[in-house]
């Protein structure tokens, strides 16, 4: 009887600390901290709610993700370990990573699909990393990276499986929250789960009020599916112009993460995305890639859910090829 207590009590304990996403705040490198967050009056206008935007595209890597890799980072290096670093990447994560490692003095190999982002892939080398490329897909390369990491001993590390890395992202959420503002709802893009569970696990403590909707793209439902049966849920393609969400395997950790935190799950299609890249930039002067505007686009696709409320979003990304933005934003 006692073991089970116990068992159940250690269950129920959640994997993000608090503490930690509260001291992450502080320990985030000041290139990636205190990000610009800003009623966007015009966007507003144009799509019928009240919207604050968090910019997170103004930084050495133009996107989120160097916050829970740098907090990852620290706490490898403070803990001695000196790498080699295998990751795998559609590409922010794996410049996060390069940029993170390259100021502790670790070396990485990242694994990126031979269908990456070239933009995102140039810059994952420039910031010193060494990129394989390996199937046709994110989650191919992942295995291929998990599978070399085993063989060689090399240290792997997983976005969404690392608990420093979402309570990292979590600071986004501290920074949304600091100004005392009462926000109706906070949408946050769904990929593999590491931001959201940063950002959710700390808004449900400090503003219980708040509807914490997830966005995933409609030909990337794999974690919008998990999330609903409450089990992990692949699916056999993820296409979606939004590569940097385009996850088929979710990762348990993450999932478990946000058991409990999130209150709806949004789906919206390329044509919403492009739609919203096409705001921001007309709207606030914001060049976005797919992936870092699909809250925007979940205002777009469900203007009526949303009508007058009082939203926040995360513009998480802005590394957008000059044939993409030929592409997709050409009039």
């Amino acid at each position: 009887m006692h073991d089970g207590r116990n068992a159940a009590t250690a269950a129920a304990v959640p994997r993000l600390s608090l503490e930690r996403i509260a001291a992450s705040a502080d320990r985030v490198p000041p290139e990636f901290r205190d990000t610009p967050q800003y009623d966007c009056e015009p966007l507003s206008e144009a799509i019928g709610c009240r919207l604050t935007i968090k910019v997170e595209t103004a930084n050495p890597i133009r996107s989120f993700k160097g916050r829970g890799a740098s907090v990852l980072m620290d706490a490898m290096a403070a803990a001695g370990e000196r790498g080699p670093i295998v990751c795998a990447s559609a590409g922010n994560w794996g410049q996060a990573v390069a940029y993170a490692a390259r100021r502790a003095g670790m070396p990485v190999i990242v694994y990126a699909s031979v269908n990456a982002n070239p933009l995102k892939v140039a810059r994952m080398a420039a910031l010193g990393a060494e990129v394989r490329r390996e199937g046709e897909d994110f989650d191919t390369a992942k295995a291929a990276a998990r599978a070399w990491a085993a063989a060689h001993g090399a240290r792997w590390i997983e976005d969404g499986r690392e608990a420093e890395v979402s309570e990292g992202h979590g600071s986004i959420a501290v920074e949304l929250l600091a100004r005392g503002d009462a926000f109706d709802h906070v949408l946050v893009p769904l990929g593999n789960g590491a931001m959201l569970a940063g950002i959710a696990r700390w808004f449900k403590a400090a503003s219980p009020a708040t509807r914490v909707v997830a966005v995933c793209a409609r030909g990337a439902p794999s974690m919008a599916d998990s999330l609903r049966e409450g089990r992990v849920v692949e699916t056999l393609r993820a296409d979606t112009i939004a590569d940097g969400i385009a996850v088929r395997v979710p990762v348990p950790e993450a999932l478990a993460d946000l058991r409990g935190l999130v209150d709806a799950v949004l789906l919206v299609d390329d044509a919403d995305i492009v739609a919203a890249m096409r705001l921001a930039l007309a709207h606030a002067g914001l060049l976005l890639e797919p992936s870092g505007a699909v809250g925007l686009a979940a205002l777009v696709a469900h203007r009526a859910r949303f009508e007058g409320a009082r939203v926040a979003t995360v513009l998480c990304g802005g590394n957008l090829s000059d044939a993409d933005r030929a592409r997709l934003l050409a009039d």
